[in-house]
């Protein structure tokens, strides 16, 4: 690690960093954070609010983090614009309830491919059904169009519909398994198929269910959807003006 950081990081740091940089390394007291993924679960805290990883974590191979925070500063701002008077704590809580319902498409589709990405990158080339799946995601982005513009748009935000996600995600297993299968499935081949859906299916749908399908899905559905602003009095609304 130290050797790696050296030769390859260093030379990339600010002229300003380099030399704590290298004194730091040579210390050898090098810490390393774990990844964690953690679903966003609504702690409504009067006069507090969080947003982006502060409110739901996700595996940073994506920068998927930064896209759900800036998404989650615009979706904070729509909410907040109507409202002249910050004062009552507990009105606006109750009311921002509909800001974990509303950013839950933008962050699933994030959150799924951050981890699915994370999955085929880390996957080590002795396990069959892993190898087919790094093969399958790079083969899928090359067939180009539709495919690897789909995919892009949902990494970077642009599209946050979770049926566009599981379309692209379902669509690459299908590839992979049509490329396992084809010409000639043999035993062997269709054992690596079979594990390569369970993998598939293991990253997807845990998530699915930890934000909430019916959130997720049929965000319309839910009661803090249609959270309204409080009401405000009249002198504050003037003071606002």
């Amino acid at each position: 690690m130290a050797s790696y950081l050296k030769t390859v990081v260093a030379p990339q740091m600010p002229p300003e960093l380099y030399n704590a940089f290298i004194c730091a390394m040579d210390k050898g007291n090098i810490r390393t954070m774990p990844n964690r993924i953690m679903p966003a679960s609504s702690y409504p805290t009067p006069g507090a609010f969080l947003i982006g990883d502060s409110l739901n974590m996700r595996h940073s191979v994506t920068g998927g983090g930064m896209t759900v925070g800036l998404s989650d500063v615009v979706l904070l701002r729509d909410l907040l614009m109507p409202l002249n008077d910050l004062s009552n704590a507990a009105s606006i809580c109750k009311y921002l309830e509909s800001f974990c319902v509303l950013r839950k498409p933008t962050a699933f589709a994030i959150n799924t491919l951050a981890s699915t990405l994370h999955t085929v990158f880390s996957s080590s080339d002795q396990d069959p059904a892993r190898k087919e799946m790094k093969e399958a995601f790079f083969n899928y982005l090359s067939l180009g169009g539709v495919f690897s513009d789909g995919l892009m748009a949902l990494l970077s935000g642009l599209n946050t519909n979770p049926l566009s996600l599981f379309f692209h995600c379902f669509a690459m297993l299908a590839y992979a398994v049509g490329s396992l299968l084809l010409p000639f499935p043999t035993a062997k081949r269709i054992c690596i198929a079979a594990r390569l859906i369970l993998v598939g299916s293991g990253i997807i749908f845990p998530i699915l269910k930890a934000e909430g399908i019916r959130a997720t899905f049929f965000p319309a559905t839910m009661p803090a959807y249609y959270r309204t602003p409080p009401v405000q009095s009249t002198g504050h609304r003037e003071t606002g003006k």
